[in-house]
């Protein structure tokens, strides 16, 4: 898989989900469990390295999310 480099661009901590957006502007919806260091939070904003995989929905999604 390709790493790619984006923001986060929305996060809901209760719901534990949230978007990254690619620097192409592609978006990337994710799971909290897939933040690499097991903190299940991110904050909006955060510039990030992640690997988009195929989604169970059909959808590209953020896996191994690390701040950079």
């Amino acid at each position: 898989m390709i790493a790619h480099t984006g923001t986060v661009t929305e996060f809901d901590d209760p719901r534990g989900i949230g978007v990254v957006t690619s620097e192409d502007g592609t978006e990337y919806p994710f799971h909290c469990t897939a933040i690499a260091d097991g903190s299940r939070f991110i904050e909006v904003g955060a510039a990030v390295r992640f690997v988009g995989r195929p989604g169970r929905q059909g959808r590209w999604e953020a896996t191994e999310i690390a701040s950079v």
